[in-house]
């Protein structure tokens, strides 16, 4: 249930420091874009340039800083407090599932799911209520070995944070636990997506300690983004 969030301006008083708000790298920044500009957000220039070395930007608004990390630290910066609000794929809260973040919003961006693939040559050949034991490639391991273990399969799981597409080929595992947007990736690599785990988009997440101790400041941008959403 969401919070109730109070009706002010998050402008900081004089002195505070900025909030600081961590947006992932990658595909998400360009359809964050129009997010953050319904919100009042215009980040510095180069903020989307994947090749300038900053990694902290001012905004047009004083009171909001935004840092540019990987999409799986995201959820580590707001959970330790080094940022205060985050926009985060649903993906990374299933894997890491930390207490200390609160997901308000749903942007409804990001769009793409989790999924069982496994090689085109052989799916659908064996009977998965059968199976005991499974290798899983997968940068999930949470995900994918509460998926199975929800089966009563026994998942080994290996991990790796990328070309999880080669593991089946190369003997690695027999199937992989990844994200899917298009499904070319895999299809250029001779796996057929098999099971959904869950569909993803992209949340809102705050960081709980903060929203205690500035609720203010921080539940006037989680209006300001409910607006922008609306």
């Amino acid at each position: 249930m969401d919070l109730p969030i109070p009706d002010s301006n998050p402008a900081t008083a004089a002195g505070a420091a900025p909030i600081i708000l961590a947006v992932p790298k990658g595909r998400i920044l360009a359809e964050l874009g129009p997010v953050l500009a319904r919100a009042g957000i215009q980040p510095a220039a180069d903020y989307t340039d994947e090749d300038s070395r900053r990694l902290r930007f001012e905004t047009s608004d004083p009171s909001l800083d935004v840092v540019r990390v990987r999409p799986f630290d995201v959820a580590t910066f707001v959970a330790h407090g080094a940022a205060q609000i985050g926009i985060c794929g649903a993906d990374v809260l299933m894997e890491f599932d930390y207490p200390e973040i609160y997901a308000p919003l749903d942007l409804g961006i990001g769009r793409c799911r989790i999924s069982v693939a496994e090689p085109a040559a052989t799916a659908g050949q064996d009977d998965p209520s059968r199976w005991s034991r499974i290798a899983v490639a997968s940068k999930y391991p949470n995900v994918a070995g509460r998926h199975y273990a929800a089966r009563g399969i026994q998942a080994e799981i290996v991990h790796l944070n990328g070309a999880m597409e080669l593991a089946p080929s190369l003997g690695l595992a027999r199937v992989i636990v990844d994200l899917v947007q298009t499904g070319s990736t895999l299809k250029a690599n001779g796996l057929v997506e098999t099971e959904v785990i869950a569909h993803v988009t992209s949340r809102l997440i705050v960081n709980r300690t903060a929203l205690k101790t500035m609720p203010e400041r921080i539940g006037a941008w989680i209006a300001r983004f409910r607006a922008a959403l609306a």
